[in-house]
C-alpha cells in the first residue's frame, strides 16, 4: 500500500519476519517519524528504492491511518501539501493517474469530481 499523505509518502508492506507487524517504508528521511513519531527504530538501507524502514505494530499502522483520514480538513488535496519537492512527485503522480482514467481499456467515461485531486 503506498500512502500519500499531504506531509509524507511511505510505502506499507507485509513483513514475513513477523505478521504481527508492518513494514513502513520512505524514500525520504524523516517521513516514517513525520507520520508515527520516534517511537520506532527506522533502519537505513541504501541502494533500495525505500531505503528508510521502520517494522511497527499492525494495530499502530491502522491506528494512525485512521487518525489521518478522520482528521482530514481540506477540500483539495494538493493544496494541503506544503512541501514543495512532495507537491512535484505528487504533481506528476497525479498526471499519471489522469493518464489511467481515459484509458479506453476501462470502459467507463469519468464520473463527476474527478477532475481534481
Amino acid at each position: 500500500m503506498r500512502l500519500l499523505l499531504s506531509n509524507a509518502f511511505l510505502s506499507i508492506v507485509s513483513n514475513p519476519a513477523d505478521t504481527s507487524s508492518l513494514t513502513v517504508r520512505a524514500s525520504r528521511a524523516g517521513d516514517i517519524e513525520t507520520v508515527f513519531g520516534q517511537g520506532f527504530e527506522v533502519v537505513t538501507s541504501p541502494g533500495h528504492v525505500y531505503p528508510f524502514r521502520a517494522f511497527i505494530p499492525r494495530r499502530i499502522v491502522a491506528d494512525t491511518i485512521a487518525a489521518h483520514v478522520f482528521h482530514i480538513n481540506y477540500g483539495k488535496f494538493r493544496e494541503a501539501v506544503v512541501d514543495a519537492p512532495l507537491y512535484d512527485v505528487y504533481t506528476k503522480v497525479y498526471d499519471a493517474m489522469v493518464d489511467l482514467r481515459d484509458s479506453p481499456q476501462h470502459g467507463t467515461p469519468p464520473r463527476n469530481g474527478l477532475g481534481s485531486l
